[in-house]
């Protein structure tokens, strides 16, 4: 085993959760769990602590906003105190409107089901990330993020690494390309190892800690 499988051996045992995992969301390919993601990327995707939108996250389940048609049914100040609950509050007034509008287009659209986009896009990533893009507040950064935690139970898509995982893979000297990457992991979860390279790449003691565990 060499340096490189040693790192990505390391990295993934230590730091290997994803971040659907850390919101409660036991994804599968399945309505329920595949909109709380997108509500989850797109709370991810804003300039606020990681910490801050998966307790949002957590909130908005809390609060029963769990299926589009019922974030589509809540009011709009519902949305706003769930938000808050979760710590979101610089950007909750935005976010519970955007929430609102993403879910009607999801139901209207797709039946309230990401499986029938994924149909459309006939699997095709960057089909997907345009269709990703057109829920309100979803930019190519939370189209990324969804990207990256769903190519576990859409296969077609991985390996998906955006910008950020692969700035994780750079920072512990990996390749940045993902096919040598998803190599290096053996069988790995693709969703997996995403999420743990962009733990590189966020947190520097993470770096730090995969290094020394690596020799």
């Amino acid at each position: 085993m060499d340096r490189r499988e040693r790192v990505v051996r390391e990295l993934v045992g230590a730091h290997g959760r994803t971040y659907a995992a850390e919101a409660g969301i036991t994804l599968k390919d399945t309505p329920q769990p595949l909109y709380r993601l997108l509500v989850l990327s797109h709370l991810l995707s804003a300039r606020i602590r990681g910490s801050i939108a998966l307790a949002t996250a957590r909130a908005l389940h809390e609060a029963g906003l769990r299926d589009p048609r019922r974030m589509a049914r809540a009011s709009w100040q519902e949305r706003v105190d769930a938000l808050g609950r979760g710590g979101y509050r610089r950007y909750d007034e935005r976010t519970a409107t955007q929430l609102g509008e993403a879910a009607e287009l999801l139901n209207d659209r797709w039946g309230g089901d990401l499986r029938r986009l994924r149909r459309e896009a006939d699997g095709e990533v960057p089909e997907l990330r345009r269709l990703l893009q057109e829920f309100p507040g979803m930019g190519p950064a939370g189209a990324g993020i969804f990207l990256r935690e769903a190519q576990g139970v859409w296969p077609e898509t991985a390996p998906f690494l955006d910008a950020k995982a692969l700035q994780g893979a750079e920072r512990l000297e990996l390749p940045r390309d993902p096919e040598r990457l998803a190599e290096l992991a053996g069988g790995t979860d693709p969703a997996v190892l995403a999420a743990a390279l962009v733990r590189a790449a966020v947190e520097e003691e993470v770096v730090r800690d995969t290094l020394d565990r690596a020799g």
